[in-house]
């Protein structure tokens, strides 16, 4: 077997299950569960439809690259959402079975096993593929906090140059899983002048663009950056998309990575070995899904709403506040997070996700310790029952 598999950490879901072992919550309260960010709004028929419409295209084996007419698409997606230039789409986009699947092969393609001490630099708290990918690629993760003093933003600087110098991808997540927080333009800016410098790749998660408040400001894109930084060849950077979160299809698998063409003629090579054509149906309902923007409005208003509800019920007891995007209310506890979730579990039958199963130690601590992650995709009755029960757990601690 690999023995890079026994590094691996349990995922946290794994360790939600085992810290729940034995509790029994209270019978009074139906269960509510905001620990998983999987959508939970209703799949929009139209896509449902492609779908179906689309089965006849299983009588093919699909190619690597997908069609052509799902990757013009993508790209003019990309060109409306990011303003800047459709990128090409035979050789700057390239559909992928959602982010997850894309994001852990992305470091099977980029790691250099040739060269000693390969580091993977990716936030703390994260998402978990971040560092499986590294480790299964033979690299070793370098994590850096995102606090509360830093405004939960990536200190480039708090890594030494030695440490950069080895440096052979980075992960970021704008908006961030968990905090929901946006690299802005002086970040990037720092980041492609690091990047240019040690020639490391650039892997920007972005699955949670599509999740946010206010209509006349959508977050701020690597893409759009690169762009606006003078770098419209997007070298050394390719960005993660995908379906699940915007359209409410987590179980359709479909996102796309678009950016530096010559990354990406690499990473097609190893998607061709990898064996990860996207299913034609899929690729029909996924062509409708990225060419309509009003679901992806009444979404956004549907979260928004959430927000408006429940961050002040839960802002009265923890420290909390409306996140920049994305679903999640990252919130600071009194008592230690797990203990919190499972008291939280047992008394008012509310699941909630410890902060530091998301995070691990570094630098000393455990950035996501105290915190306790909120998922709020359950519906509005659902999440505003929830944010009551919360508070009354608070007020009874």
């Amino acid at each position: 077997m690999n023995p890079d598999l026994a590094r691996l950490q349990p995922y946290p879901f794994e360790k939600l299950r085992q810290l729940f072992a034995g509790v029994v919550p209270a019978s009074t309260f139906s269960e509510i569960k905001l620990s998983i960010g999987e959508p939970q709004h209703p799949t929009p028929p139209f896509i449902q439809h492609a779908l179906t419409q689309g089965i006849g295209g299983l009588a093919n084996y699909p190619t690597t690259a997908g069609s052509d007419a799902l990757r013009q698409s993508i790209a003019a997606w990309v060109g409306r959402r990011y303003g800047v230039a459709a990128p090409d789409a035979a050789t700057q986009v390239l559909p992928v079975n959602g982010s997850r699947e894309a994001l852990f092969a992305f470091a099977q393609t980029v790691i250099d096993r040739t060269q000693p001490q390969a580091k993977v630099v990716c936030p703390n708290p994260f998402y978990q593929i971040y560092e499986g990918a590294a480790l299964l690629a033979g690299a070793e993760p370098i994590f850096l906090n995102t606090l509360p003093a830093h405004d939960f933003a990536m200190d480039w600087a708090s890594l030494p140059e030695a440490t950069w110098r080895t440096v052979q991808l980075v992960y970021v997540c704008t908006p961030g899983n968990p905090t929901g927080k946006i690299m802005n333009l002086d970040a990037w800016k720092s980041l492609f002048e690091l990047s240019d410098r040690h020639n490391f790749v650039i892997a920007s998660d972005e699955c949670y663009s599509e999740i946010y408040c206010d209509e006349a400001a959508p977050p701020l894109g690597g893409l759009t950056a690169a762009a606006q930084l003078g770098r419209s060849d997007y070298r050394n950077l390719v960005i993660f998309s995908s379906l699940s979160k915007r359209s409410n299809v987590p179980g359709m698998r479909s996102g796309f990575v678009a950016g530096d063409a010559s990354v990406i003629k690499q990473f097609t090579l190893y998607r061709t070995y990898h064996g990860s054509a996207m299913n034609p149906a899929v690729q029909a309902a996924s062509i409708a899904a990225w060419n309509d923007e009003a679901h992806v409005r009444d979404n956004r208003r549907q979260y928004a709403e959430k927000f408006h509800e429940v961050t002040p019920l839960i802002a009265r007891h923890l420290d909390c506040q409306a996140p920049d995007a994305g679903f999640y209310l990252w919130a600071r506890t009194p008592i230690p997070d797990a203990e919190f979730a499972r008291e939280l579990l047992r008394q008012k039958n509310v699941v909630v996700l410890p902060g530091s199963f998301l995070a691990r130690e570094s630098n000393g601590i455990n950035p996501g310790e105290n915190f306790i992650r909120i998922a709020l995709v359950a519906s509005l009755e659902e999440c505003r029952e929830a944010a009551q029960r919360i508070s009354a757990f608070c007020t009874s601690l």
